[in-house]
């Protein structure tokens, strides 16, 4: 049997504006790199099925090669399975998902189990553009292979019987969430994993792109390392719980996003402090890339640093 070593993802993902900061373990502290990985793989899964121009190799790349997938469209093993029966699928159907949670456990041996519940749109299935909904439960497993990211090695679809599915009247696009919200979480990843990878920010960032953080302005790469391997790497471990997430499409592929983090670090003398910042980006999207990328970040400080005390 597997030991689990934490259960962090309901934290890390604060949604009422009033929520007072949740002050979490030190293990899940520890380990909130992880749940930032995962939830960034989980968010790229939705984009091939929510937008005709996303890639095929972008999905594949997110799963292992021999991953096991179970739906109601059957089941499949391997990446050759899995696309033809992804290619079976009606190319009119609009499709949405909307993570309503999510829960991430990172166990004893680097793997990661993820349960969220998903509120799921189409719109072609039924006759007269009726909007089809259910509520989703996801249950999936993924393992640390080749690259920086864990990739799933099975995931299961299954009606949520205990929820009834609201019924809806008006299309709602899901693309732009997920898209930004995996951005968002790739990034706090890379911030946040002790192994101090450099090289996958370079794909995060837009030409001309423009840092604007507490300690100054930063446009290049020698100098958003220069922070990254400085002031970002002065504490032993951290992690952020992202609260009132939102954004504003501005363009074709453009976008603005809005969010609060709630940051909690243990420093190597074993203290521990806590902070809020808010963040505001702007983010252009080329749909075949793996990720949005940011053209600038705008960083307030809401509650600046302060000693965590334990009661």
């Amino acid at each position: 049997m597997k030991l689990l070593l934490a259960t962090i993802s309901p934290l890390l993902f604060l949604t009422p504006a009033s929520a007072e900061q949740v002050i979490l373990s030190k293990e899940a502290v520890m380990n909130g790199y992880h749940e930032h990985a995962v939830m960034s793989q989980f968010c790229r899964w939705f984009q091939l099925y929510e937008r005709d121009d996303t890639l095929l190799k972008n999905q594949i790349d997110i799963l292992a090669k021999e991953v096991e997938l179970k739906s109601g469209l059957g089941e499949a093993k391997g990446h050759d399975a899995y696309q033809e029966r992804f290619k079976k699928l009606p190319k009119a159907w609009e499709n949405a998902h909307f993570i309503k949670s999510s829960e991430v456990t990172v166990n004893e041996d680097g793997t990661c189990a993820l349960s969220a519940q998903v509120h799921y749109f189409n719109q072609g299935m039924l006759p007269e553009n009726e909007i089809r909904t259910a509520n989703l439960t996801y249950t999936a497993m993924l393992s640390k292979t080749e690259g920086e990211l864990p990739k799933f090695t099975k995931i299961e679809i299954t009606p949520n019987k205990e929820q009834k599915a609201e019924k809806v009247t008006e299309w709602k696009d899901a693309y732009p969430e997920n898209r930004l919200k995996s951005l968002v979480h790739q990034w706090l990843y890379l911030i946040e994993d002790p192994a101090r990878k450099f090289e996958p920010f370079k794909e995060l960032l837009a030409d001309g792109y423009a840092l604007h953080f507490s300690s100054g302005k930063i446009e290049t790469f020698e100098d958003f390392e220069k922070w990254f391997r400085g002031p970002a790497s002065s504490v032993k471990a951290s992690t952020h719980q992202i609260k009132d997430f939102s954004y504003e499409i501005l363009g074709e592929n453009n976008y603005a996003l809005q969010a609060k983090f709630d940051w909690q670090g243990i420093f190597p003398n074993g203290k521990e402090m806590k902070a809020q910042t808010e963040h505001k980006w702007i983010v252009i999207d080329n749909p075949a890339e793996r990720f949005a990328r940011i053209r600038e970040i705008k960083v307030k400080v809401l509650k600046p640093f302060a000693p965590l005390t334990r009661e």
